[in-house]
């Protein structure tokens, strides 16, 4: 399907199908017939059309592509990662691994985009991390985690150059950073 980007091409087939038919028109001729086509007025308004955007620069394809990372925080208690993490957070469990029966757990949590990995095993990471998560609806957010009354946790939501933020403790001392830029903050970025 022909659409204006093609015009110059339709000028030259409508040229040759009047030559054909021996009717002289010149190029100029056929160009303001096609121009008409597509509504516009004469041609150098669609030739204007047609540049501005052939004007628009098409992204390079990268040859890497990098996605964003997923934090696994060391975990000791299934049972109270489950409950901070799933119950309180309202986070997914994806997924569980174990090498076998009575082995360390290593699983997946998720929300709204938000991908974590946990691990029992000693090896794959130190207690005490901490990831920086941007989100919308922090207030909301909060709202929504005191609603649950976990008795271990009472976020507050603290005004920070970067926007507001709240962060929570795990049973493990990983911190989450949940932040929101602020309408101020937005605004300067676009």
């Amino acid at each position: 399907m022909r659409d204006f980007r093609d015009a110059k091409l339709m000028a030259k087939v409508l040229r040759q199908a009047f030559a054909d038919r021996n009717v002289t028109v010149t190029h100029s001729e056929t160009l303001e017939i096609v121009a008409g086509q597509f509504g516009c007025d004469d041609w150098n308004i669609l030739a204007a059309r047609i540049e501005a955007t052939e004007a628009v620069p098409t992204k390079p394809v990268e040859k890497i592509a990098i996605t964003p990372p997923i934090p696994i925080f060391r975990i000791f208690s299934v049972e109270k990662a489950m409950e901070f993490y799933r119950d309180f957070l309202g986070f997914t469990v994806d997924w569980e691994h174990r090498f076998g029966e009575n082995f360390p757990l290593y699983c997946q949590v998720s929300r709204s985009g938000l991908i974590m990995h946990l691990s029992e095993h000693a090896g794959d990471a130190s207690p005490g991390a901490k990831a920086f998560v941007w989100m919308t609806g922090v207030r909301a957010f909060r709202e929504e985690l005191i609603g649950k009354h976990y008795r271990y946790m009472k976020p507050g939501v603290e005004e920070a150059p970067w926007g507001l933020e709240m962060t929570v403790i795990d049973p493990f001392n990983n911190k989450i950073a949940f932040c929101e830029k602020q309408e101020n903050e937005q605004a300067g970025q676009a």
